[in-house]
């Protein structure tokens, strides 16, 4: 049975995590289903937005170790990067929500731990509830954020930060991790807080989100002239898109836009 579900109403999809007996810990299979979700989701041009949240009392409490060691064949399989990806499934758990081109919104509560807070980190805004617990919880069995983690704290929080959350493996609060800039925002309903931004993304051409979140995505880390040459390569396309122009014409209208499938 899976433990991650998936609905698509309105160009909107749900994701959960569902294993709430073991506040959604990871397990091998779960890893696999994220994957195939997020690339199902991928393909799908009429797309708007994802929400990615956690039935029962927590979105994520991390890998399941108990569980996953029981199969110690697969877990080294697991490990195996993808020449074509970079990544191996632990990280492409995480990694391919990035890859998704529409805005991915995580609503977090209660435990946000380990695997679990580097799913969080690879959406694109996360809205939690201010009690929620957060920690870079590997450094308590004596191993390293390894789910593509360091890349999101990076991207982030000051390098010190990072280090300290890393080597420490501290809980903090909702609270305290918008104050170190892990969490967008917080809500005391972080899933329909989440669907009300959805909601609004929509009402944005699909085809500027997309280049939006490739073009930040991308060129993070890139040089200016670099930065530069995609910021071109992106508008040159946009400007000349149906999108665009359904966009255009419905803010001189003062009308709510209907915008075609995504582009790409």
């Amino acid at each position: 049975m899976s433990h991650v579900t998936c609905s698509v109403v309105d160009g909107i999809a749900h994701v959960r995590l569902d294993r709430p007996d073991k506040l959604n810990a990871l397990t091998l299979q779960i890893l696999d289903d994220l994957v195939s979700t997020a690339q199902m989701l991928r393909k799908d041009r009429t797309l708007r937005a994802v929400v990615v949240s956690g039935e029962g009392d927590a979105f994520c409490a991390g890998l399941d170790f108990a569980h996953v060691m029981k199969q110690p064949a697969k877990v080294v399989t697991h490990f195996v990067p993808r020449p074509w990806r970079g990544t191996n499934t632990f990280q492409e758990a995480c990694w391919a929500w990035r890859r998704v081109p529409v805005p991915v919104i995580a609503a977090v509560h209660g435990h946000c731990l380990g695997g679990g807070l580097q799913i969080a980190l690879a959406a694109d805004f996360r809205i939690a509830t201010p009690e929620s617990q957060w920690s870079v919880l590997e450094g308590k069995w004596g191993i390293i954020p390894d789910m593509s983690g360091i890349r999101s704290l990076a991207e982030l929080v000051g390098i010190d930060t990072a280090k300290r959350l890393t080597m420490t493996a501290e809980v903090v609060t909702g609270k305290e991790a918008l104050d170190l800039g892990l969490v967008t925002e917080l809500a005391a309903d972080p899933v329909s807080a989440a669907f009300e931004l959805a909601e609004r993304l929509r009402l944005r051409s699909p085809d500027q989100l997309a280049a939006a979140k490739r073009l930040f995505n991308d060129t993070w880390t890139s040089s200016p002239r670099r930065t530069f040459a995609r910021e071109r390569a992106e508008q040159l396309v946009l400007l000349f898109a149906h999108n665009t122009k359904v966009a255009r014409e419905a803010a001189f209208a003062k009308a709510v836009p209907a915008f075609a499938r995504r582009g790409r």
